[in-house]
């Protein structure tokens, strides 16, 4: 049995084809390792020979801290690239005069947007996992376990899934590539940027009079903002580095030294984002076949006139 026959489809084909085998993806994914290994080394460098004069060796503690920097800067690196490459999917399709040809094959419109979805993750999947290398020159020094880089590269896929979700769905509602591109770099630099800066905001306006209210008798209290962080993907990541981060961005007090916060913000996290991705797909599956739900409209409200005219004893 021909496996690849049977697991991907004609779109999904396609798409693999042109992504995979051309000079830009090759350039692409160099460029990224390049951009992650310079970053590496220099903070390895700044550590060993500026912060600590050459006297200390790298320690454990300074490996951690470089797997928090490459983190946050794979983190970055993926909001930026994740929209360019979902954000195009259908309305260039639609540019080329292409998608009514592909909307009459015998492929769903669930086939086809998942097909590009899947087909434009992979590449992004692919960097990721070209990456891992570079991870491991932080297991030479210690303080991250194997659990913890894979629950952050488990992360990564979901960032890519929720940013690539968002990049089909206006790809499907705009007829222009350009706009699809700018609404949803706009919508990730909300969930990247607007949701930290409001916590801060909202933060520094409850943390003037929370610790001054007094506290109940029994169990501990905690505020809502840290609700708000755990709409950032920063703020989430933190939280999978360190379970502790959590408690403080909720202000949990007069509780025992076990008391946790009301939930773990990448838990938050997961379950917002993962409705709002269910929503963007299902959208775009019914948005992309415009022409077939007009006319479908026009034959309910046709309907109606046809049975009163042939009612009407005049």
């Amino acid at each position: 049995m021909n496996w690849s026959r049977k697991w991907i489809n004609p779109v999904l084909d396609k798409e693999f084809r042109l992504r995979m085998r051309t000079p830009r993806s090759a350039i692409s994914l160099l460029a990224y390792v390049l951009v992650l290994g310079v970053i590496a080394l220099g903070y390895i460098y700044v550590s060993l020979y500026l912060g600590n004069q050459g006297n200390q060796p790298f320690n454990s503690g300074a490996g951690r801290m470089m797997f928090y920097v490459l983190s946050f800067t794979q983190l970055v690196l993926i909001a930026f690239m994740a929209p360019a490459l979902t954000a195009g999917v259908i309305s260039g399709e639609r540019e080329k005069q292409t998608l009514s040809m592909l909307l009459t094959t015998q492929q769903s419109s669930s086939t086809i947007i998942l097909s590009k979805l899947f087909s434009s993750l992979s590449f992004m999947t692919l960097i990721i996992l070209a990456t891992m290398p570079i991870y491991s020159i932080v297991f030479l020094y210690g303080g991250i376990s194997l659990k913890q880089m894979l629950f952050i590269f488990l992360f990564y896929l979901f960032i890519m899934l929720l940013l690539g979700s968002l990049g089909v769905l206006f790809s499907t509602l705009f007829k222009r590539t350009m706009i699809s591109v700018i609404v949803t770099y706009g919508v990730g630099l909300c969930i990247f940027l607007l949701t930290g800066l409001l916590y801060l905001f909202v933060m520094s306006i409850v943390q003037r009079s929370y610790y001054s209210m007094p506290s109940p008798a029994t169990g501990p209290t905690y505020s809502f903002v840290g609700y708000i962080l755990g709409l950032n993907p920063a703020g989430a990541l933190v939280s999978l580095f360190d379970p502790g981060f959590s408690k403080g961005a909720f202000l949990v007090r007069n509780g025992n030294l076990n008391a946790d916060a009301p939930i773990q913000l990448w838990q938050e996290f997961l379950l917002v984002y993962s409705v709002v991705i269910i929503g963007s797909l299902w959208i775009s599956i019914r948005k992309i076949r415009p022409v077939a739900r007009r006319k479908h409209k026009n034959q309910e409200y046709k309907a109606p006139s046809v049975e009163t005219g042939a009612s009407d004893p005049s």
